[in-house]
């Protein structure tokens, strides 16, 4: 456990997300009220983490919940994670690949350049098809639920289910993702941009005669999927700046925002 902090980079205070083959397999080692069991059941394979009380603490190392009294699980989309989770038996972490603070990987290749010498074996499942982390919802007794990091399982998704999420609060630290500088390329990021400087890198959004452009149709889905490989596009090609155009907020747009403003060292 401790490698995967030293691979990373990571602080020890940044809890990790631990992945199960199951819903069965999640209920051994968290609490489940009715809040999380109606949403795994909706969204489970896939990318929403329910952070809940923790059952069995020897199941996930103090390391792992960075010392919390909860949880962080997911059962993930992918068939080949679910495999490998099938064959091991148990709960694992599985942090994005990249160095604390650096845009999540969403290719094999990205993966091995980032954290590939840490790794004792690499296993290439193809590119991200969502390409931004889980959405993580906090369901603890006594509170109301509350939405930790947004992700591509969307607010109203999981509002239309168990009803109005509640912000992070207190409850932040509970989750991955949250600090205030995050997912950052090496260039600086500015974001909300019409018209970018001389010297910058634009990420455009719409019609745009820019080489990288998150959706030239100006659709969410297509943007996330790209948001972090074209991130890492333009830092390679050493700009002043990285300009980014403005997102639409609803819909899976509040997950783009929010790694766009931690990418650029601001939360709103």
């Amino acid at each position: 456990m401790a490698a995967v902090y030293a691979a990373k980079g990571r602080p020890s205070f940044n809890p990790l997300i631990a992945h199960v083959a199951d819903l069965a397999a999640a209920r051994r080692v968290a609490v489940f009220d009715k809040r999380a069991e109606t949403l795994a059941a909706a969204f489970w394979p896939g990318p929403l983490t329910i952070v809940a009380p923790v059952r069995d603490e020897a199941a996930v190392c103090d390391l792992a919940r960075a010392g919390l009294d909860t949880v962080a699980v997911r059962v993930p989309g992918h068939p080949l994670s679910r495999a490998l989770l099938q064959a091991f038996g148990g709960p694992l972490v599985a942090p994005s690949a990249n160095r604390s603070g650096r845009p999540s990987p969403t290719t094999h290749a990205d993966a091995v350049e980032e954290t590939g010498p840490a790794a004792a074996e690499a296993l290439d499942g193809g590119p991200c098809d969502v390409g931004l982390e889980s959405t993580v919802v906090a369901l603890l007794p006594g509170t109301p639920a509350r939405l930790l990091r947004p992700g591509s399982v969307t607010r109203a998704q999981i509002e239309a289910i168990i009803g109005p999420l509640a912000e992070a609060e207190a409850d932040a630290r509970r989750s991955p993702g949250r600090m205030a500088l995050h997912y950052a390329p090496d260039a600086p990021v500015r974001i909300n941009v019409d018209t970018p400087l001389p010297g910058e890198a634009f990420l455009a959004f719409g019609p745009s005669d820019s080489p990288f452009n998150l959706s030239p149709g100006g659709d969410l889905a297509e943007a996330a999927a790209n948001l972090f490989a074209m991130l890492r596009a333009a830092d390679r090609t050493r700009p002043t700046a990285i300009a980014v155009a403005p997102i639409p907020a609803e819909g899976l747009g509040e997950a783009i925002n929010d790694r766009l403003k931690r990418a650029a060292g601001f939360i709103g």
